[in-house]
């Protein structure tokens, strides 16, 4: 199937009727709607959870054999949303969970103990039987989440070969970025940002290891949170790393803590010896989940008092991109007064126009970028301490050198073994496969000497956050991914900006371990002030 061909078919489907409902407050299509907005419309009777399924169902069947961001649908999706209709009926809306009724897309790396498959994107686990549901499944089972499905990934999460392109796997095909077809939708959790960003679920689950969520969520115009690592359960997930392993969430805005506050959980996971120890590093981590959640830390003037270092070099680099080194400069702003300084159109230069972000329409260009003249704005957003040197940053940020690749294939050795051996049946678990796999690997044994070199350059990240007395570093796109992997920590995507072809560019907020409060202040109070997101386009 060709570009165009793909083009087609998503405009046909397009152009069928589309569902939208009348809330009482305001006008407002399923296709943008919030996990808030839902519940909202569920509390008022104005939907239902199996007709919210029954939508996604028919948008999945409309645009996902072009974008391929769905590798399988819950079979028993429909029951589960009939059964929270129920539950629904009988509850007090205060005793049912924010994610009560909510579908829930999981990548296809997270095991589900029910009808759905749980390969990693490869042919090879296709009909294995997984033991039990992973952690943050249980916990969303708990809360009342539907689990809609599965999304596709790069296979492996990006670890079958280097080679691959992102978003592809045997079983899943290749997933389509939904505002330009042709463009890279970054993986490894591809299906989880593009099926949230074609509006096919409202939220889903990734994973990351070394970018894989920020990098999705940049190029697909979604938040994509990424936490500490540790901080959410990897139970049951199929892993690459201990240290760097992670799951975090895909949305279309930054609303949504309280699947933040349902997946966070302490591992637990049996791994058997080594990983034990692995895992007791983590433990602190759990004095950071915040009493009440995470949703009291979306505030509107959640960038007043925050110290964020601009990090220049290597990450807002633009080949051939004119205006988006402006657009930042005028986020920028944004970070120091809340809102975006004054738009002129420059098609008419007497018009200026605040209801549009820089780069969105290519004839809107940034001509001033003044602060504001006056009192009433001054220093009431984030001091910016621009221009700051990551030490040693060519080394970090080179896969091999900064010893990350030898640490994350050794480990990745183990803790498959240790996942294979706890399937309840597969087609790759037998002896001679277990022997075929550790026989080709065999000379993956951790190096101490590249480790010390990946824990020096962690410490060095955090050290220059803490001299600096940073709330959080920020970059543009997902470069930063393989700085706050290394180190373990945290970091949000919202989107920020348009290339000159019309791709999604995100910008990024990484902090120190357990400063995800923090993060979700700031990235929610930039998302509020720009309101820069527009629905995808499906451009070939």
């Amino acid at each position: 199937m060709n570009i165009y061909t793909s083009l087609f078919l998503i405009l046909a489907a397009l152009s069928l009727s589309e569902w939208s409902l009348a809330f009482k407050s305001h006008e407002l299509s399923i296709r943008e709607a919030t996990v808030q907005d839902l519940q909202k419309a569920f509390k008022q009777n104005q939907l239902t959870s199996r007709q919210l399924v029954e939508f996604y169902i028919k948008e999945i069947n409309k645009l996902n054999p072009v974008l391929k961001g769905i590798i399988e649908v819950n079979p028993d999706a429909l029951c589960q949303a009939e059964q929270a209709d129920q539950e629904r009926e009988v509850k007090s809306p205060r005793s049912l969970s924010g994610l009560h009724g909510i579908p829930i897309l999981l990548k296809d790396n997270i095991a589900t103990k029910d009808k759905l498959n749980t390969t990693s994107g490869s042919l090879a686990l296709l009909g294995s039987v997984v033991p039990r549901d992973a952690g943050v499944v249980m916990k969303l089972r708990n809360a009342g989440a539907i689990i809609l499905g599965k999304a596709s990934l790069s296979e492996w999460a990006n670890f079958r070969t280097l080679t691959a392109p992102n978003g592809w796997s045997a079983r899943g095909g290749q997933g389509k970025n939904p505002y330009v077809l042709s463009a890279d939708p970054c993986g490894s959790s591809s299906g989880s940002a593009i099926a949230v960003a074609a509006n096919l679920v409202a939220v889903s689950l990734g994973t990351e290891t070394g970018g894989s969520i920020i990098c999705p969520a940049s190029f697909n115009a979604v938040v994509g949170i990424k936490p500490t690592v540790g901080l959410t359960s990897r139970a049951g997930v199929i892993p690459i790393s201990p240290r760097q392993d992670t799951i975090g969430t895909n949305m279309i805005r930054a609303e949504n803590g309280e699947l933040q506050r349902v997946s966070q959980d302490w591992d637990g996971y049996p791994y058997a010896g080594l990983y034990q120890m692995l895992f007791m590093f983590l433990m602190p981590f759990i004095k950071c989940i915040p009493h009440g959640g995470y949703t009291q830390f979306l505030k509107t003037d959640g960038l007043k008092g925050k110290r964020l270092g601009i990090v220049r070099n290597l990450f807002f680099t633009f080949a051939n991109e004119s205006l988006l080194p402006q657009t930042f400069e005028y986020h920028f702003q944004t970070f120091r007064y809340f809102k975006h300084p004054p738009q002129i159109n420059a098609h008419d230069s007497s018009s200026f126009s605040e209801s549009h972000s820089v780069n969105i329409f290519p004839h809107m260009l940034v001509q001033s970028l003044r602060p504001y003249s006056g009192t009433s704005l001054a220093q009431k957003g984030a001091v910016l301490v621009d221009s700051l040197e990551i030490a040693n940053i060519d080394v970090i940020m080179n896969f091999n050198l900064s010893g990350e690749a030898t640490a994350l294939l050794a480990e990745f050795k183990l803790s498959l073994n240790a996942y294979l051996k706890e399937l309840v049946d597969s087609p790759v678990r037998s002896l001679a496969d277990i022997i075929a796999f550790n026989q080709k690997f065999s000379d993956l044994v951790i190096d101490a000497t590249k480790i010390a070199q990946w824990m020096t350059n962690t410490s060095r990240v955090g050290e220059l956050m803490m001299e600096n007395r940073l709330d959080a570093l920020v970059t543009a796109g997902p470069c930063v991914a393989s700085v706050l992997a290394i180190g373990g920590f945290p970091g949000i995507s919202v989107h920020a900006a348009y290339n000159s072809k019309g791709v999604p560019v995100g910008i990024c907020f990484g902090g120190l371990k357990g400063s995800e409060p923090k993060l979700i202040e700031i990235a929610y109070s930039f998302d509020q002030a720009t309101k820069s997101w527009k629905p995808p386009t499906f451009q070939p």
